[in-house]
């Protein structure tokens, strides 16, 4: 007998308090190994619809229910025994009669949360139906059930998400896309595929070997211990290519879910391979571990072939390894040889913070060593023209620098890098057979000529997950011109599986319909859908900082009488000057809160406070964005120093795109608050 795991089961357990999970597993243990067992008390469910829905008994009050065949044993869900009941009578457990992947069907007749016949009524009056025009066959191929037909329809665009809200993943989804114009994957099973084997299907059922990975599916949500894939993101995954690709897509698409799958992929399908997952920063390569680990937990010989790093944490390890003893440069003694160059030299009217981004955006980042190299530079990302008067002086300026540099042995971020890519291009055999990049939007010059130099000539070499609409910390620049070519094997993730469809459309507002890199790879936004709804984003604009830290102290507080726990509650704001303005919130509220730095793994039981910058990458049930102020974001100082109109556009840019990301990170709940006069970004969401 097959023991099985369904999404449903996961989702509802995490409701539960600490105690009653515990007792929750040990029953699904006890299930596991023995059903037959006389201690387990099995009770026929009378009232369901379908017969083979029991409930175990897990205590006086709760209840397992369960799908029990004699080939299959499923855990559907779990609550106290009202509750539990109730969910049985209102679903049935079959197997599509088109597409051949097993669903949980909640029953048209016992729907009573949503009034949908209410809203179809009104719809008919209001706004046409979106799917009149589509016959049954054609609706039933992407996977809507037989009694839901009518519904589907009649439905028109107000009343979709609600409608949507009681469909099968894969019902839901095609109805949207279809709804946004776009054309559904069309998955019908092959012959002699069981229901459960059904890629559909395998986003919501799991089959469990063992206790080890039963004890492991219960110790994570379903998206962190599963992390399912999405037909479309699997051909993805599993594609092979002849070159660097790249997969993209908004906030929330499943990026990362591809980066990990492609990384265990690619092991699986070699087995003497070594494989790469690289990403921006510590923190997120943390996350990509735990991941990893929930992935291949029961795999450990796969896990020992993944290498999981930040990128210069990876450069740093390799440099010592390799080269020797490193002795980086920090920011601060940069900016004071710069800045003590350009006083011996005696050259005015070069302001600091441009001789540093002059520095690290074109001459170290792209390792120009002599006056015609920086001369004939194509200064991407620095559109305003330098007369080649004022390129001479510059020079001036860095040489000094790179002798000083030199005779200190200071090296920077870009040219240790670089001299790993020297070092790499004279080895026969390669460090890693394959190289997985999450987060690649905000890859340097350096890093990026580096891992081309790892994989860009070999097929399936190099994979990158990204989006452009995030890329907060790198200035644009061709990739092509070091060597990666993604042309052709570019692709973007519509599916929107993180932030509600309240929360993705108000954040959209924030950035254009569509998104290019400089080698002309376009990322197209404009059909993204988000499956499942929520309530609409809240943005306060109060009179004063008391009022802004008296009203999220009140918001938190409504959250946590909703239910929401602490760990699934973030608050950001701009930059670390802001942060004390936050904490008064917390403390206001009475809520527990830890403040994360760039080191901190993100496993507490209280709110995570930190700056937008260090929010990349995380995600929260609720969120909360302050200090949304019009000299804080944009911010104020970074707007006062840009030397050049190019370098205004892009701090315009990377900071819209910063608060895109802070707002992205939540997935129910979402507050944006300023204290004093608005950012005029607010007014976007207008």
């Amino acid at each position: 007998m097959n023991f099985l795991l369904s999404n449903t089961f996961t989702t509802s357990l995490a409701k539960l308090t600490g105690e009653e999970q515990k007792a929750v597993k040990t029953t699904a243990f006890d299930l596991q190994v023995n059903p037959a067992s006389p201690s387990l008390s099995f009770h026929k469910l009378d009232r369901a619809r379908d017969k083979n829905f029991w409930s175990v008994r897990v205590n006086l009050d709760l209840r397992i229910i369960v799908h029990r065949t004699e080939a299959s044993l499923l855990l559907c869900y779990v609550d106290h025994h009202d509750k539990a009941y109730e969910w049985a009578e209102r679903r049935k457990l079959e197997t599509h009669p088109v597409t051949g992947a097993a669903q949980l069907v909640e029953i048209r007749e016992c729907v009573q949360e949503v009034p949908v016949i209410r809203y179809i009524e009104q719809a008919a009056i209001a706004k046409p139906a979106l799917f009149a025009g589509y016959s049954d066959d054609e609706l039933l191929q992407y996977g809507v059930p037989q009694e839901w037909l009518a519904d589907v329809r009649t439905a028109d665009e107000d009343f979709l998400l609600a409608l949507a809200d009681h469909l099968p993943a894969e019902a839901a989804e095609a109805l949207l896309e279809l709804a946004t114009g776009g054309t559904p994957q069309v998955l019908v099973a092959e012959k002699g595929v069981l229901p459960f084997d059904h890629p559909d299907a395998l986003r919501r059922f799991r089959v469990l070997d063992n206790q080890e990975e039963l004890a492991q599916a219960l110790e994570f949500p379903w998206d962190k211990w599963s992390v399912f894939l999405h037909p479309a993101q699997r051909d993805w995954v599993e594609r092979d290519f002849n070159g660097p690709a790249r997969v993209s897509g908004s906030a929330g698409t499943g990026k990362t879910v591809v980066a990990l799958h492609r990384a265990v992929h690619l092991a699986r399908q070699h087995p003497d391979s070594r494989v790469l997952l690289v990403t921006f920063s510590e923190a997120l390569a943390n996350n990509l571990r735990i991941k990893l680990r929930c992935l291949v937990a029961h795999q450990p010989t796969l896990a020992e072939r993944i290498d999981v790093y930040a990128l210069d944490a990876l450069a740093d390890r390799l440099y010592r390894q390799q080269l020797g003893p490193v002795n980086r440069v920090s920011d601060a003694q940069l900016g004071q040889l710069l800045q003590q160059a350009a006083d011996d030299l005696a050259l005015t009217g070069f302001n600091p913070r441009f001789l540093l981004t002059e520095w690290c955006d074109v001459v170290d980042a792209w390792q120009l060593k002599t006056w015609e190299d920086y001369r004939d530079v194509r200064r991407l990302g620095r559109k305003t023209r330098l007369p080649e008067n004022r390129r001479a002086q510059l020079w001036a300026i860095f040489e000094r620098v790179m002798l000083k540099l030199a005779e200190q042995r200071l090296v920077t971020q870009a040219s240790m890098f670089a001299a790993l890519t020297e070092h790499l291009s004279q080895r026969k055999n390669p460090l890693f057979d394959f190289v997985v990049i999450d987060e690649a939007q905000d890859v340097s010059v350096a890093q990026l000529r580096f891992l081309a130099a790892l994989g860009a000539q070999r097929a399936n070499g190099l994979f990158f997950a990204g989006d452009l609409g995030q890329r907060i910390f790198q200035q644009p620049f061709s990739w092509s011109s070091l060597g990666v070519e993604v042309r052709g094997r570019v692709h973007t993730l519509k599916i929107n599986y993180r932030t509600s469809h309240q929360i993705r459309q108000q954040a959209d507002k924030l950035l254009g319909p569509e998104v290019s890199d400089v080698d002309g790879n376009c990322e197209d936004r404009r059909h993204t859908i988000s499956v499942f709804n929520g309530p609409a984003p809240e943005i306060k604009l109060c009179d004063s900082v008391d009022d802004e830290i008296i009203l999220v102290a009140g918001w938190l507080q409504s959250l946590v009488k909703k239910g929401v726990a602490l760990h699934e509650i973030g608050v950001f704001v701009r930059s670390a000057v802001e942060l004390s303005r936050a904490r008064q919130a917390l403390q206001q509220a009475g809520l527990a809160f830890d403040i994360l730095d760039e080191h901190t793994d993100v496993a507490s039981e209280n709110i995570s406070l930190c700056t937008m910058h260090l929010a990349k990458g995380l995600e929260f049930r609720a969120v909360a964005v302050m200090a949304c102020d019009d000299d804080i974001i944009p911010l104020q100082s970074r707007l006062e120093t840009a030397a050049e109109m190019a370098d205004l556009e892009e701090a315009y840019n990377t900071e819209r795109q910063l608060l895109y990301v802070a707002c992205t990170r939540a997935r129910d709940y979402l507050l944006i608050a300023s204290g004093g006069r608005a950012s005029e970004f607010l007014d976007d969401f207008k």
